[in-house]
């Protein structure tokens, strides 16, 4: 059996009318690890998890979920994944817990071995139980969309723009119960355009763009890779325009006493920066910084690859 939960190998996929979503893409998703999968909208990230889902059949390369093809293990394959997504997707006419035990039965979920309560306690619907699905709101769908996808308690949890539209309090909420999932043994692959989320949670990061995997490397690695860094400066007089340097990459007006100045963090450090500043005749009042993070990189990848 593969020590992946999820093993790719030189898949791609081409639609009907010769549209190319995938491209030879290959990766490792471990086991135990919560993996962020990024890209541009239009990368390719939902033809990646359609064919997970078995929802859409791949042109060539191979899959296999907890060591099971979905080609020639379908049947395994889709019972060791759970599927939450992007789109909500509920029926009105039942309640949360009649979905659960329905979704249960489809999983051949024998009734004593469901727990339709148990879910719904750890996505905060328990009082909800009972109550048409159509009276929750946007936030309580998505948690719902989430124990459905575990009605049959699968290694592997996908969970694609879970966040969406979802509040602050409701976003942490889920977050706390899909870390507790994975501390439990469950791999959670994430795809968000909450950037730092993903920085937050993911063990390692791939990234897609134009159907092909630009980068797949652990979340510290790929935060490391950001090279430019900011220093936000208030002087001690007003500014006609922007003073120049060599050693800035950019700078530009906040207001008429303070600048922000882009440098490369490979060449020269902070210390530099306000040197030349101080160089201009401006005397320096306040310092702040900012450090690169995963969305520096991610811009600067997916522009790059462009």
């Amino acid at each position: 059996m593969s020590d992946a939960a999820i093993s790719i190998q030189g898949l791609s996929k081409i639609y009907a009318g010769g549209k190319q979503a995938l491209t030879d893409v290959s990766l490792d998703v471990p086991r135990g690890q919560i993996f962020g999968l990024l890209g541009p909208n239009g990368a390719g990230k939902s033809t990646l998890i359609n064919i997970l889902a078995g929802m859409v059949r791949k042109t060539s390369g191979t899959v296999s979920i907890w060591g099971f093809d979905i080609d020639a293990d379908p049947r395994n394959a889709k019972a060791s994944i759970g599927i939450v997504p992007q789109e909500i997707l509920f029926d009105p006419f039942f309640t949360p817990f009649e979905a659960l035990e329905i979704q249960g039965g489809l999983y051949g979920v024998k009734p004593a071995q469901r727990r339709s309560m148990e879910l719904l306690r750890a996505v905060h619907l328990e009082d909800k139980a009972h109550a048409y699905a159509r009276t929750l709101s946007g936030g309580m769908k998505r948690r719902l969309m989430v124990a459905k996808a575990m009605v049959h308690t699968p290694p592997v949890l996908v969970l694609d723009e879970p966040t969406a539209g979802v509040d602050i309090q409701l976003r942490q909420q889920l977050w706390a119960y899909v870390r507790e999932l994975n501390e439990g043994g469950v791999t959670v692959v994430l795809t968000t355009h909450y950037l730092e989320e993903a920085e937050e949670l993911c063990d390692r990061i791939a990234i897609i763009n134009h159907g092909r995997v630009i980068a797949n490397e652990t979340t510290r690695t790929l935060v490391g890779m950001a090279q430019e860094k900011a220093v936000e400066v208030t002087v001690d007089r007003d500014l006609a325009q922007a003073p120049a340097a060599a050693c800035f990459e950019k700078i530009e007006l906040k207001g008429e006493r303070t600048v922000v100045v882009t440098y490369n963090k490979q060449k020269v450090n902070a210390g530099e920066v306000l040197a030349a500043l101080q160089a201009e005749g401006l005397g320096i009042v306040d310092v702040s910084t900012r450090e690169a993070d995963l969305e520096d990189v991610f811009l600067n990848l997916t522009r790059a690859a462009a």
